[in-house]
């Protein structure tokens, strides 16, 4: 029995094998980077002009309007349940309320705070509050936070988180403190004191 001779590849046959593998190497790495997102990227926040982080304390009156002939706090979901829930769970309501200097209205307007309220709690006056306030003084004028949170209305002080900004206040972070100024049970109306603490660039 003869064992058959196993002969060499020619040299150009070992080239081809070794180019062949090349190519195989470059497609699954262009493959690889084809998946890559096309439309982000991680960009140096100094190079958008982002310098040292400051924090900005304001000291701000919110004026909740129910009452007259030109309310800032209109009801937009009344719950049926609300005739029996003690809460008045379910209740939304939008607000566009002056922001001013001091606690009286007729105090320096500096903003407005735009968003809504609802009562989220069905044991206690629990209020989600979603709103922006958005700046028309000075060097802030055109620049906004959002505030986003939890408001047990009859607690003396209540704090809440600011998620976010724009303007002056982009990449904002921070929170504030909220102290009922004034309540009038007549009519609904109210004053609210806000301390508000943001981190910003």
């Amino acid at each position: 029995m003869t064992i058959p001779l196993i002969k060499p590849l020619p040299v150009f046959t070992s080239h081809f094998f070794f180019f062949f593998f090349f190519l195989l190497l470059l497609s699954s790495s262009t493959a690889a980077k084809s998946k890559q997102p096309s439309f982000a990227k991680t960009l140096d926040k100094t190079h958008m002009g982002f310098g040292k982080e400051k924090l900005t304390r304001f000291r701000i009156y919110w004026h909740d309007i129910v009452s007259g002939r030109n309310p800032t706090s209109v009801p937009v979901v009344t719950p049926s349940s609300n005739r029996t829930s003690p809460t008045g769970f379910g209740f939304v309501s939008m607000i566009d309320d002056p922001l001013t200097a001091g606690p009286e209205m007729t105090s320096k307007l500096v903003g407005r705070a735009q968003g809504f309220y609802a009562i989220a709690s069905q044991e206690e006056v629990g209020l989600l509050m979603a709103m922006n306030f958005a700046f028309v003084e000075g060097k802030y004028n055109g620049s906004s936070i959002t505030i986003m949170g939890r408001n047990t209305v009859f607690s003396k002080v209540r704090e809440m988180p600011v998620i976010g900004g724009s303007g002056l206040f982009r990449f904002g972070r921070g929170y504030v403190q909220a102290r009922t100024h004034k309540f009038d049970p007549k009519t609904g109306d109210a004053t609210v004191e806000y301390d508000v603490y943001v981190l910003h660039y």
